[in-house]
């Protein structure tokens, strides 16, 4: 490989060509210099400085692919520049330096190496050195832009796939929560809006919105275990007798085993919220007589979002009750059947008009795309 081709740019591709550099000197005539080899090698993307304070200042700016630096500056020493400058480019950046100096001790050269300088040249050099060291660099630097590009590239592809699996997984809770949805007559809906009014619940009560959309997603699955409950007994259009009504609260029992060993939040959350939403906050419920603070908080959110939609909207063995009239009985249990504080915040939801909205969409038997619409 003769120097004449060397020199003619042939050495470098395209994308090296393109390469940001940048080069700092306080020598004019040297920078002058190095400008025209740079220049006559194919390089158009040059950007210069004399001294820190300036070279830094360009660094940061440009973010160059090549830093060419003498160690003698004005302000600061060259050592001291590059640990300033290589505290700037991330862990995961690879961004060299290339020292060109007139101090050719080999103090001088294992400080600059150990400050992150990845190579040392000489002065006087020649155009040579130059071209073929900035070559060797500029290739592990457009192949680390390579290898970045594809990890971008991997980590859009796994983030897609990620997000499939996420809606088919949801998709296959709700179809399980419809399910059961199917089993209860005159019930259709009921599970969608329990999960909206329990996610717009946990807001107010102060889940961030990740953990309210949880429980949005999730306390669909409450009555999942009427799948395991007799018609009989599910579909009677009187009210239960004992026994009956023992059997019907197994329901609580048959969810929580259907749902566990979830590896997921969301499952796990749904398998708390199948077995404790029928506790009482007195103690009076099912299936454990847990009382107070002792149910989990989900399900005592979703207690109250079921029997407010189960009040306000139509059943064939009742006709649907007026919000205010629905809000006064919740009102009358609070303290009782009904953790406080989630009736407060029921009151709050009914206050901003959203669980209006939601009530009426039941009624209308709105499509689920609209009642997301008007809950969002």
């Amino acid at each position: 490989m003769t120097k004449a081709y060397i020199q003619s740019g042939a050495l470098f591709d395209a994308a090296e060509r393109g390469a940001k550099l940048l080069l700092v000197d306080d020598d004019a005539a040297n920078l002058k210099l190095l400008v025209a080899i740079l220049t006559r090698a194919g390089f158009h993307n040059l950007s210069t400085a004399t001294n820190g304070a300036t070279a830094f200042e360009a660094f940061v700016t440009i973010e160059p692919d090549v830093t060419l630096l003498d160690l003698h500056l004005p302000d600061v020493t060259g050592t001291e520049l590059i640990e300033r400058l290589r505290a700037t480019i991330p862990a995961d950046d690879f961004r060299p330096i290339l020292v060109l100096t007139g101090d050719g001790s080999h103090e001088a050269r294992d400080e600059a190496l150990i400050a992150g300088a990845k190579e040392f040249i000489t002065k006087p050099y020649e155009s040579t050195e130059v071209l073929l060291r900035l070559r060797n660099l500029l290739e592990t630097r457009m192949l680390h832009l390579e290898l970045r590009e594809q990890r971008e590239l991997l980590r859009a592809r796994f983030e897609q796939r990620s997000a499939e699996l996420e809606d088919a997984r949801l998709e296959i809770l709700e179809r399980l929560a419809r399910v059961a949805e199917h089993r209860d007559d005159g019930a259709y809906g009921h599970i969608r809006r329990v999960g909206e009014l329990s996610g717009l619940i946990a807001l107010e009560l102060g889940w961030s919105y990740d953990d309210a959309e949880q429980i949005r997603r999730a306390a669909p699955l409450h009555d999942v275990g009427k799948i395991g409950i007799r018609d009989d007994i599910l579909l009677k259009p009187g009210p239960l007798g004992p026994q009956e009504f023992q059997q019907q609260e197994r329901h609580t029992i048959i969810g929580g085993r259907i749902l566990s060993g979830g590896l997921f939040p969301v499952l796990r959350l749904a398998e708390e919220i199948a077995l404790t939403h029928h506790e009482r906050w007195d103690g009076k419920g099912y299936p454990h007589q847990l009382a107070g603070d002792d149910i989990p908080l989900s399900g005592r959110i979703v207690a109250v979002a079921d029997s407010f939609d189960a009040l306000t909207q139509p059943r064939p063995y009742k006709a649907a009750w007026p919000i205010d009239e629905a809000i006064t009985e919740i009102q009358v249990n609070s303290g009782r059947r009904y953790d406080p504080a989630v009736v407060d915040a029921l009151l709050r939801v009914v206050a901003q008009g959203h669980a209006a909205r939601i009530v009426e969409a039941g009624r209308n038997s709105a499509s689920e795309a609209d009642l997301y619409r008007m809950t969002a």
